[in-house]
């Protein structure tokens, strides 16, 4: 794709309507009537392919003696990601509580004494978007282990290509039914890795400046100017990231995170080394947007108790974390430009059953 077609994708804001997926795998973009595609073999491969991925990553998890946990999922604010409004509030016998968005919070205190735990379950997002690229339950594979940067990346590459690997060996007569290329998914670890601050380098011409959350469109044409293939985007800004990412100590105004961008699906992991010390942690978050939306949701820092209270008492590790998307993950072996197409149960605003 040309430089010159990124710019029209810019202005007419449609990446979708060039992002051609396969003829197998449109029919299955269907919300409405979903039982109609149970029976056919599209449907019945994607389930398949799906599971297999969840396979690889266990698999890896199994053999690098990673702790399987079962996390909460109606929380505390402490189950968000960063976006206390985009949570599913819940009547929790007359208090207020949340559908979890993520179990990283529960992971991280364990980190101390399991060293290396992971967790999967449904993550909720009050997205009001019906389209290619949202969901509002999807499902989220977590790890957290203690230890540093260098090793969250390899932990990331390693989880992925596990669970690629899986798909290949296990679901080769699956994947020529949907026409996956396969040969475009043997790309080993380590993937290739760039700083957020190079990233808007390559961006500048279009508008991006530093400080900006990448968009969609910006995370294709940096796949598509790296090879198509897996990338690492590390190192953002700290303004615009979780508040527990740890500050890096050579520029304090980033943190010691990382995306992975996959072709097809972009974002598919967010991840990053945690802050682990007590007041470190409870200056972060009084000053963080995430207690300001919750306060104006009603909420206050109360929710937030024992997590700070166990960094307080007992202390924490130098430790790191990340979520890695299985949904994105399908779609970038699907080589679908639609979310919808990865599951069997696609869970948006209007598809409620």
């Amino acid at each position: 794709m040309t430089w010159a077609l990124e710019k029209k994708i810019r202005a007419s804001k449609t990446l979708s309507s060039v992002l051609i997926s396969s003829q197998k795998l449109d029919m299955l973009k269907q919300t409405e009537k979903r039982y109609e595609l149970f029976a056919s073999r599209e449907m019945q491969a994607v389930a398949k392919i799906e599971a297999s991925l969840l396979r690889g990553a266990r698999k890896y998890f199994d053999d690098n003696d990673f702790t399987e946990i079962i996390v909460p999922h109606i929380t505390r604010a402490t189950g968000a990601c960063e976006n206390i409004f985009t949570m599913f509030t819940v009547d929790h016998f007359e208090e207020k509580a949340y559908l979890a968005q993520t179990g990283q919070l529960y992971l991280e205190v364990l980190t101390p004494v399991l060293k290396r735990v992971w967790c999967v379950g449904p993550s909720f997002r009050a997205e009001p978007s019906v389209d290619e690229r949202h969901l509002t339950e999807f499902t989220l594979i977590e790890l957290e282990f203690k230890g540093n940067f260098t090793e969250l990346m390899q932990h990331i590459e390693n989880t992925v290509y596990s669970m690629v690997q899986e798909a290949i060996k296990t679901r080769k007569e699956e994947l020529e039914l949907l026409e996956v290329d396969i040969r475009r998914l043997s790309v080993p670890p380590p993937f290739k890795k760039i700083t957020y601050t190079d990233a808007v380098k390559k961006l500048s011409e279009f508008g991006v400046k530093w400080g900006d959350d990448l968009k969609r469109w910006h995370e294709k044409i940096l796949v598509e100017t790296h090879g198509n293939q897996p990338l690492f985007i590390t190192h953002y800004p700290k303004a615009i990231k979780f508040f527990n990412m740890k500050t890096n100590e050579e520029n304090p105004e980033t943190v010691n995170s990382t995306d992975l961008l996959l072709p097809h699906s972009g974002e598919a992991v967010g991840a990053a080394e945690r802050e682990y010390e007590y007041e470190k942690l409870l200056e972060r978050l009084k000053s963080s947007t995430m207690l300001k939306q919750l306060i104006e949701k009603g909420g206050s820092l109360h929710d937030f108790n024992w997590y700070l209270e166990f960094y307080k008492r007992f202390g924490g590790t130098p430790h790191a974390g990340c979520g890695i998307g299985l949904n994105r993950v399908t779609q970038y072996v699907l080589g679908s430009s639609d979310i919808r197409t990865t599951t069997v149960f696609p869970l948006n605003r209007v598809s409620l059953l």
